[in-house]
């Protein structure tokens, strides 16, 4: 059988890496073809892509989304605005695939190879670290970061009773406390004739909650969203959530609603309503939604932030892989 591998673009496999993804040991917003583009529109200066395609006689096999930065060959994108990357292989082609992207990188002008946030269970820390080994290389993995997540029950009542007692009572304390204080609501809001008009409003609540989130949103991190949101708006995958107390939009949060799963991607708070424990509140809020939507996790991402655990989540590691020469 012949095994080969082709140097791709992203308008030359486009098709092929949708229809494919749906059936990929890792299948997550953050590695489709439209994702992955927006961020090689937005950041992609400097770098050299390496989008490679490995097909056998039966069609193709996986899909290699790489580039080449400074010597250090690595996957497109960036893991301060994706939280996952991998390769695209579905389990039953790994062998096949693997063995064919390797040799082939072998041949390759680089120094390092710098795989970031590979979710646990992926094929890659399997096949590449046994590759690499048989080569004589160095290999490295480490544990990166952690994307805590809830499974979720049918129903909200069963979410609460599912939670820790003492977590149960202070999201309960909390709810009520927030009813006191008078008229409030949760809503979505995405103007889809001017994407950038919600986004602004999210990006305002996003400065004011924390100092180094008022660092992190540069910009052009701030084109990069805009353009994400539209994006994933035009495929049905994205959700803004907006807590509103006495007419006053006091938090807010982006959700990708992505494979049976909500992904809460990144928030803000106004901290002059931290007494009511708004930014907590919202994020509770959105994951009811999905209960009632039918979806059966809900990813907090990347970060072990306290208010993940409270609300039940449980840990899931991600891992950098590195192979030297």
């Amino acid at each position: 059988m012949t095994i080969s591998v082709q140097t791709e673009s992203f308008e030359s496999i486009w098709r092929r890496w949708e229809e494919i993804l749906p059936t990929s040991a890792t299948d997550t917003i953050f590695v489709t073809p439209w994702w992955q583009k927006t961020w090689w529109d937005n950041f992609g200066d400097g770098c050299c892509p390496h989008i490679l395609s490995v097909s056998d006689d039966s069609g193709l096999l996986g899909i290699a989304p790489l580039m080449m930065r400074r010597g250090a060959l690595m996957f497109l994108g960036d893991k301060d605005l994706s939280d996952y990357f991998d390769f695209i292989v579905p389990r039953q082609h790994a062998s096949g695939f693997y063995s064919a992207l390797f040799g082939h990188l072998g041949q390759m002008e680089w120094e390092t190879l710098d795989l970031d946030s590979v979710p646990h269970g992926s094929p890659t820390l399997e096949h590449l670290p046994k590759l690499a080994d048989e080569r004589g290389w160095t290999v490295e993995i480490e544990e990166e970061a952690t994307t805590p997540f809830a499974t979720l029950p049918d129903t909200w009542e069963g979410f609460l009773s599912d939670l820790r007692k003492k977590d149960r009572h202070e999201l309960r304390r909390k709810m009520r406390r927030l009813d006191r204080e008078g008229l409030h609501r949760q809503f979505s809001a995405y103007d889809e004739d001017d994407p950038g008009a919600s986004m602004r409003r999210f990006f305002a609540l996003l400065r004011a909650s924390r100092p180094d989130k008022e660092e992190f949103l540069t910009p052009e991190r701030e084109r990069f969203f805009i353009d994400v949101a539209r994006e994933s708006a035009s495929r049905g995958h994205f959700r803004l959530y907006f807590l509103e107390v006495g007419g006053t939009e006091v938090a807010a949060c982006i959700c990708f609603d992505y494979g049976g799963a909500f992904l809460l991607y990144n928030s803000g708070y106004d901290p002059s309503y931290s007494r009511l424990s708004v930014g907590l509140l919202n994020k509770a809020l959105s994951l009811k939604t999905a209960i009632e939507e039918g979806r059966k996790v809900f990813n907090f991402l990347k970060g072990n932030e306290r208010y993940k655990y409270n609300l039940g989540a449980r840990d899931q590691a991600v891992y950098r892989l590195g192979i030297r020469r």
